[in-house]
Order: C-alpha cells, then sequence, then structure tokens
C-alpha cells in the first residue's frame, strides 16, 4: 500500500513539473513574438523620422529631445512645409493623396526631401483634375515653376517661391468662380498675349518677356460678379469700374502686364479724386494707388482716358477704381438708363415696365440683359445717358401720359425714387424701378405713355413709348455681334501690332538718354503718357513699357499712324524707314 502511494504522488509531481515546463515556454514565446513585433514597429519610425505614424503608433522614449513629446498624441492634421521649405513636384504628387479618407501626413523628413533627389530623375507628368477643367503639363526634373492655374489652385504658390503650407493653402488654394461671358483664359509663354472678355472692355495685356524662357502658365481673368465680390466705398466714395480678378495670383512677372478697365467717371472736368484699390490675399482692400499722388514706392502706373483706364501693375491680383469728388465742385459719373418689358405676345391683363439705372460701362450692360434673358424681358429702345452728380439728391422716375380708357397705372405715387447713395456708392446690385400697368381687356395691344426719368435738381431723360404689345419685335441689341469684337485670347505675336523687330529698334533708339530730350521721356509727352515719369524711369527698357501701353491703348485701332507721328516729330527717321518697311504704317 505504501509503495502505491508512492507511485502515485510521483506521477502527480511529474505531471506538475511538465505543465509548469510548458507555461514557462509558451510565456516566453510570447514575449519573444512581442518584442520582435514592437522593435519593428520602432525600427520603421525611426528610419522615416516620424514621417508615418501607424494605427498602434508607439510613443518615443523619454530620453530622445528630439522626438515627439511623449505625452502628445500624433497630429494627423498637420501639413508640410511650415517650417519655409519649398517643395517640389514629388511632394506636390504625395500632398495630393491626402484628400482620401485614410491620410498619412507627411513631415520634413529628409528622404522625402526634394533636394536629396538624384539628378537623374526621369521628367515627371503631372496631372490636375477639378470638377470642370483637366490640364497635363510636363515638368522638367528640379523645375516646378511651369505650371497650370489648376496646378496653382490645388498645390498653392510653389513656382513662385512660396512656401506650401496648410495656412497658406486656406487663404490661395481656392478656385475663383468661373462663369461664361464673364472670364476668360489661356496658356501663354515668354512670347506673351491679351486676354479679352467680349463685349465687356475688359482685358489683360501680357508683353514679351513677362514669363521667363521656357516657362508657361495659363493666366486667368474674370469679371468678379456683384454677389461674390463687392468693393466697398468710404464715405463719399463711389466705384466706378467693375472688380476684376487676373491671375495666377503671386506669379513673378519679368515685367508689368496692363490691366484694361472701363469706368463710368466723367472726366472732362478735373472734380475727380482716382484711386485704384486692391484685395489682399486675406480678402481686405487696400489703396495701390492715388491718380496725381504717386512716388517711387507707388508699384503700378494708370493712364486714364475718357472711358477705360489703364493699369501697369506688376503683381497679379483683384483690382477696382474707385473716385470721390474733388472740392470745391461736385463730380458726376456717367449711367444708362435702360428701358425693358415683357416678351411678346402679353397673355395677362398685367404689363410691366422695367426701369434699370446702371453705370455707363460695357459689362454693365451685358449684365443687365443677361439678367432680363432669363426673366424673359426685352430692350425696347437704346439706353439713355444720364449724368448724375454728386449732390445728393435722389433719382425720380414716374409715368405719365397713359391712356386711361384702356389703361390703368397700380403705382399709387406719384412717382417712384432710388436713394441717392444706392446709386453714388455703386457698389448695389444693378438698380431698377418697375411700372405695373393693366389693361382693361385682352383686345387692347396699343400701349403710349412717357417715363421721365431725372435726379431732383438735376439732368433728366424721357422715355417716348409707343409700342404694339401683341407683336413680337426683333429686340435692341446695343452691343455689337460676336463678329465683330475682339477674340477672347490672342496668344504669341498675333496678340500685338506693333512687330518685334521694330519694337527692338525703337526701344534700342530711344532707351537711352538724349542731352537734347529726343529719347523715351519726348516720345512719352507724344503719347500723352508723361502724368508721372518716374515710373518708367525706374525700368530697365523705358521705351519697351512705354509701347506695352500703347498697345493696350490702342488694341482696336492701333494702325501705327499715331505713333509714327509721335516718332516723325522727334525727327526719327531712321526708325521711320525700318516701320515702313517692315510694318505697314
Amino acid at each position: 500500500m505504501g509503495s502505491s502511494v508512492a507511485v502515485y504522488g510521483g506521477l502527480v509531481g511529474a505531471l506538475l513539473l511538465c505543465v509548469l515546463l510548458i507555461l514557462c515556454v509558451g510565456v516566453l514565446a510570447y514575449r519573444r513574438r512581442c518584442r520582435h513585433l514592437h522593435g519593428d514597429i520602432t525600427d520603421s519610425s525611426s528610419a522615416l523620422t516620424a514621417a508615418f505614424h501607424p494605427g498602434n503608433y508607439k510613443p518615443p522614449r523619454q530620453d530622445n529631445p528630439h522626438l515627439l513629446h511623449p505625452s502628445m498624441p500624433p497630429d494627423l492634421t498637420a501639413t508640410a512645409g511650415t517650417g519655409g521649405t519649398v517643395r517640389g513636384p514629388l511632394y506636390a504628387l504625395q500632398q495630393s493623396g491626402l484628400d482620401s479618407p485614410h491620410k498619412i501626413p507627411m513631415t520634413t523628413s529628409p528622404l522625402l526631401d526634394p533636394v536629396s533627389l538624384p539628378v537623374s530623375v526621369p521628367t515627371l507628368k503631372i496631372k490636375v483634375y477639378n470638377s470642370s477643367t483637366m490640364s497635363s503639363l510636363e515638368l522638367p526634373p528640379g523645375d516646378a515653376d511651369i505650371m497650370s492655374l489648376k496646378a496653382l489652385g490645388s498645390m498653392g504658390s510653389v513656382g513662385t517661391g512660396g512656401t506650401l503650407g496648410g495656412r497658406e493653402l486656406a487663404q490661395h488654394g481656392h478656385t475663383l468662380p468661373r462663369e461664361p461671358g464673364h472670364s476668360t483664359s489661356a496658356t501663354l509663354g515668354c512670347l506673351g498675349g491679351r486676354l479679352t472678355i467680349p463685349n465687356t472692355g475688359v482685358s489683360l495685356l501680357v508683353p514679351p518677356g513677362t514669363i521667363p524662357q521656357g516657362k508657361f502658365y495659363e493666366m486667368y481673368l474674370i469679371i468678379n460678379k456683384w454677389e461674390k465680390t463687392t468693393l466697398p466705398s468710404e464715405g463719399s466714395q463711389t466705384v466706378l469700374s467693375p472688380v476684376v480678378s487676373c491671375g495666377p495670383s503671386g506669379m513673378v512677372l519679368g515685367r508689368p502686364v496692363v490691366l484694361t478697365l472701363p469706368h463710368c467717371a466723367m472726366l472732362h472736368t478735373p472734380d475727380w479724386s482716382l484711386t485704384l484699390k486692391g484685395q489682399t490675399h486675406q480678402g481686405a482692400w487696400e489703396e495701390v494707388l492715388t491718380v496725381g499722388e504717386e512716388s517711387l514706392s507707388t508699384p503700378c502706373y494708370l493712364q486714364l482716358e475718357e472711358s477705360n483706364c489703364h493699369v501697369l501693375v506688376e503683381q497679379l491680383g483683384t483690382y477696382g477704381l474707385v473716385g470721390q469728388s474733388a472740392p470745391p465742385h461736385p463730380a458726376c459719373k456717367r449711367l444708362q438708363l435702360a428701358l425693358f418689358a415683357p416678351r411678346a405676345p402679353c397673355l395677362s391683363l398685367d404689363y410691366s415696365l422695367r426701369v434699370y439705372c446702371i453705370q455707363d460701362t460695357p459689362h454693365a450692360l451685358k449684365e443687365v440683359l443677361e439678367v432680363e434673358r432669363s426673366l424673359g424681358g426685352v430692350l425696347l429702345e437704346e439706353p439713355k445717358p444720364l449724368l448724375f452728380k454728386d449732390s445728393y439728391h435722389n433719382l425720380r422716375l414716374s409715368i405719365h401720359d397713359i391712356p386711361h380708357t384702356h389703361w390703368r397705372s397700380k403705382l399709387l405715387a406719384k412717382y417712384q425714387e432710388i436713394p441717392f447713395y444706392h446709386i453714388w456708392s455703386g457698389s448695389q446690385r444693378p438698380l431698377h424701378c418697375t411700372f405695373s400697368l393693366e389693361r382693361g381687356s385682352l383686345a387692347v395691344s396699343q400701349l403710349t405713355c412717357k417715363i421721365c426719368v431725372r435726379q431732383v435738381e438735376g439732368e433728366g431723360q424721357i422715355f417716348q413709348l409707343h409700342t404694339d404689345i401683341q407683336e413680337t419685335l426683333p429686340p435692341h441689341s446695343p452691343l455689337p455681334s460676336g463678329g465683330t469684337c475682339l477674340p477672347s485670347s490672342q496668344v504669341g505675336s498675333y496678340a500685338f501690332r506693333l512687330p518685334a523687330s521694330i519694337r527692338q529698334k525703337i526701344c534700342a533708339s530711344l532707351d537711352a538718354p538724349s542731352s537734347r530730350g529726343c529719347d523715351w521721356r519726348m516720345l512719352a509727352r507724344s503719347l500723352g503718357f508723361d502724368r508721372y515719369l518716374n515710373y518708367f524711369a525706374t525700368k530697365p527698357s523705358p521705351t519697351g513699357v512705354l509701347l506695352d501701353l500703347w498697345e493696350a491703348c490702342h488694341q482696336g485701332d492701333a494702325d501705327l499712324v499715331s505713333l509714327a507721328t509721335a516718332l516723325e516729330e522727334m525727327g526719327k527717321s531712321e526708325v521711320l524707314v525700318v516701320m515702313t518697311t517692315d510694318g505697314d504704317c
């Protein structure tokens, strides 16, 4: 019996010992496996200098001051470039993938720095897509300056020396709205070109040499809608031109470009104080220059004409012209009055006449025509001009001589008024008054009446209306037809009236100062560009900038006659010979 107990005891002890050994082996194997996994994570994280943070990210050691703070979770929203480093095309491609739901933040890891890329990297083909357009550009190695508008919009100002950071992407990375008839764009290179928005009077001249050799930019020109961008008028200031954006913003220009804006200031008398305003990237407006108060620090030059202004700018952006009266005389701005009615035939007893009061610029009239076209209205006769004075008096509209036997006016008062400030500020949407009429029966089709529009104690106009509301007449079209207006974009030498060979010879002859004064300064006086000569004197080729301005001022009638006459008065016979042989004066 005693021997049996000893045997059973030995078996139980051996069994327990086997269980303990199995448990020890399992624990050792588990710990070894866990140590191997942690080692892999630590090694990969240090290899990429914390460039990638996996889901089971292991916090850095406390004794390493160069790694992330141990108590800080990884920042999944941080973007690269906050240290002011300019990133190349490869970085831009990596950033474009961050829009997926599984974002992997990039850091300033030296493995991703474009400077460390080998010289033998092949040419990259970057494709940038958005909801409406597609661009595909070839980028040579190490050359990130050639990019399209879409690339600039999505990657920031990489090609212009800007920093590609999250903060700057928020400021510059938005896409400006483009609407048919209010915008245009073209890809331009070192030969330059011209962008024109048809039937608006707005254009952008990009002279040769503005863009460096071998580089191309998709440049754009946009008239901002009233509800999109409003140019504020302070105090007694009035907005005199449409608000126009040209870009890409932040682009480095080799020479000034010429932005042409229509305006509605009455310039026959010197009663205006005119200011060009520009919009910053933060959306604030600031004064760029005041006409007549230029200095050597003024960044641009403004040439005034009767209905247009041409601005030599060295930075692309958003601009608009404002003005106010220069005491003691009040200034006047030019307005247009446009009368609209429903399209015939009229099947209702109700009938309405709408009178618009708009600025006397092609763009303002084009915008009203588009609005009325959507409402089913037609222009009854040519718009009438009206001079609106800075006198704080309202605009009064009234209807007279209605045949009361067949028609009745629903207007309870004798007249309607548009407040002075709504018109003078120029920052309101197109203003109008409606005269609602009612005819006695559907058989009545003839309407005769008189509509008077005048500023209280100022000038006015009268519409003499005699129309058949059932007869379909061809609508008035005050805008030129599509075949007579300038094309929306002209690229290279086709955009310029002056051949490059003649241009070079004129610059070579007039750039150097002359003791007799027969140089670029006399050319500026002959062409009427001598209001502030110091601006041109600071340019490497003053004559070249003068010729750029001449091209912009004569884009519709540049027959070289005015330029040839100015050179003849200066006694530059050798240049005239070249113009006669190479040009067509």
